[in-house]
């Protein structure tokens, strides 16, 4: 499986105009990553690492589960589908897209939470995101 954020300006990551795409394996260790302006949509950035790295899809045998990217809710598959497809017809036999889960209101309230609540598979790319800027200050330090 893998999983797929990005981050845009932050005022403690300090990269005014970037954007970072990162896909992890379920361990969160990087499986692809791809920068781009900040103003290309996540659909678009997505679009870019994937075509970027098409030949891995393009090896992967279809014998083999087909891998499972897991988006947050800012991506959209219908569109991404269509464009995924015209760059490597074949890719939906090799990958399925899921939208991570987002509890409900009233999940969190059953729960006693309010707020942000983090979600376990969602939590693995949020932990490979802050070992990406624990490294990358452990570097400017340098």
């Amino acid at each position: 499986m893998l999983v797929l954020n990005h981050s845009c300006f932050c005022f403690y990551k300090a990269t005014n105009g970037i954007k970072r795409h990162l896909a992890v394996d379920i361990l969160g260790f990087p499986f692809f990553t791809h920068c781009t302006p900040a103003n290309v949509s996540d659909d678009q950035g997505l679009i870019e690492m994937l075509s970027h790295n098409i030949d891995y899809f393009k090896s992967k045998p279809l014998e083999l589960p087909k891998i499972t990217i897991l988006l947050d809710n800012g991506y959209h598959p219908d569109k991404l589908t269509i464009a995924l497809e015209l760059i490597y017809p074949e890719i939906m036999t090799k990958i399925q897209l899921q939208l991570s889960p987002k509890p409900s209101k009233a999940e969190k309230e059953a729960k006693g939470k309010s707020g942000f609540v983090p979600v376990k598979a969602r939590w693995v790319i949020e932990r490979s995101n802050a070992w990406v800027e624990r490294c990358k200050s452990k570097r400017q330090k340098l």
